[in-house]
């Protein structure tokens, strides 16, 4: 599915492909629109391509990965193929990120940082439940 989504939003998108590139312009990216840089902290990517038109952005890794952000105590799995809507301070209608709770997978299905407190990440879920935590957390190298 997520594939689809990606090549009905490639025409207009800049696309960069090789880790070093991917990764300087993900995180790059995420900084202009407010987010703590380190919240996609992905490997070996191979693609990224974001349609400023839409807003849709899209990173593509060679395989999955979990990432534990160590302050929180929280891990995190990412697919091969990671996309969002995004807007200042915000990323929506995510797909390829699930946070693990107690036992379960939930996904991730928006992040968002509010004017009024931008010190504070809020995550939400596709059952609804939402988490804030200190964007320090999700600093890069975290």
């Amino acid at each position: 599915m997520a594939a689809q989504a990606i090549e009905s939003h490639r025409s207009g998108a800049e696309i960069v492909n090789g880790d070093a590139i991917c990764r300087k312009k993900s995180i790059g990216l995420l900084e202009e629109l407010g987010l703590p840089k380190g919240f996609l902290p992905l490997e070996d990517i191979e693609e990224f391509g974001y349609n400023k038109e839409t807003g849709f952005m899209w990173l593509m890794q060679k395989k999955k990965n979990q990432h534990t952000f160590k302050r929180i105590k929280q891990t995190v799995s990412y697919a091969n193929e990671v996309t969002a809507f995004v807007e200042k301070g915000k990323l929506k209608k995510i797909t390829g990120v699930k946070a693990k709770e107690l036992l379960i997978w939930l996904s991730v299905v928006e992040v968002y940082v509010t004017e009024a407190s931008p010190e504070k990440v809020t995550f939400k879920t596709g059952t609804g439940l939402t988490d804030t935590f200190d964007a320090v957390a999700f600093a890069l190298g975290e």
